[in-house]
């Protein structure tokens, strides 16, 4: 006579059991002890409410064994995953207050498994937990607003769309944009960015007023927009143009140049031929030699100096 509970067999009950030994200790009978005795509603209620599994887990050693080792395979796993990843920033640093003192790169060293994936999550990282005065720009983090465009391990690019390399044996190294004079640490002083930017009345200008209250545009006028529109203005492509570095007093730039053609191409706008005589000169444009600087760090994969080419197509032809 075999007991099981509550239950009476005259042989093992049923099933796939390797031996009698086996399946004293882990056959589950329909209901344990404790609850076979309770009338049937009862028992419903209770398994509505997981009594029922929870007594059934405490009649089956070989599950409670099963859970201790996942549980410690889990541990395990965990504790691996916690061991810190290492990583060494070099970042520029200049103080204006400190003007004696010359630009240096310091080091900080950070656990990349404690850190988001991207650039601009260190740096955040570094300035809330490492050094308060540590000085950037940022805003969106979702590479809309151009504020984080900095100098990453060589190239220009937004912070906040750049992975960190998580090769801990190499340093990364961040510099603000080049060839610009700097406010602090990793923050460049754009006034003269944005000054030739509005040199180009980059808006709508049509003294005729539509009839309906808007200007129409054809989806094929539409079309010749795409690529052009997308400029956030970090500044990425013009502080990447050697022609830029030698001479932004007088070169627009790669940016400012799309953007002016942004306009030019602009179906609704009628001041075309005003903004095309304004370029019409040996330094504001022509000083582009398509070294394509421009379009390899763009972080919106836009292309300026294709924009700059047409431009100088329409030239030619008028």
């Amino acid at each position: 006579m075999l007991v099981i509970g509550s239950r009476e067999f005259s042989q093992a009950p049923p099933g796939p059991f390797p031996d009698p030994e086996f399946t004293r200790h882990n056959y589950l009978t329909p209901f344990p002890p404790l609850l076979s005795s309770l009338s049937r509603p009862r028992r419903r209620r209770l398994s509505r409410s997981g009594m029922q599994s929870l007594a059934r887990s405490a009649l089956r050693p070989a599950l409670r064994a099963r859970t201790f080792a996942s549980s410690a395979t889990r541990a395990q796993a965990a504790a691996v995953e916690k061991q810190p990843l290492l990583k060494e920033f070099k970042i520029y640093r200049w103080n204006p207050d400190e003007p004696e003192k010359k630009p240096t790169l310091q080091s900080y060293t950070i656990d990349l498994n404690q850190c988001g994936p991207m650039v601009l999550d260190a740096l955040i990282k570094i300035k809330n937990e490492i050094d308060p005065t540590l000085t950037f720009r940022r805003s969106c983090r979702e590479g809309i607003c151009g504020s984080c465009a900095m100098n990453i391990n060589g190239q220009n690019t937004l912070a906040c769309l750049c992975r960190i390399d998580r090769n801990a044996s190499k340093d990364s190294k961040i510099y603000p944009l080049p060839h610009m004079y700097i406010v602090k640490d990793l923050v460049p002083d754009l006034t003269l960015f944005y000054k030739q930017y509005k040199s180009i009345e980059p808006y709508l200008k049509n003294d005729n007023p539509p009839e309906k209250g808007e200007f129409l545009q054809s989806q094929e006028d539409r079309k010749k927009l795409d690529g052009l529109y997308e400029c956030i203005l970090c500044a990425c492509c013009s502080t990447s143009c050697p022609s830029y570095w030698w001479n932004q007093d007088e070169y627009l730039g790669p940016a400012t140049l799309m953007a002016a053609y942004r306009w030019i191409a602009d179906s609704r706008d009628a001041y075309g031929a005003q903004r095309k005589e304004r370029l019409q000169n040996e330094m504001s444009m022509y000083r582009c030699h398509t070294i394509f600087n421009c379009a390899r760090t763009c972080p919106k994969g836009l292309n300026p100096a294709a924009a700059i080419a047409k431009i100088k197509l329409e030239l030619a032809a008028d």
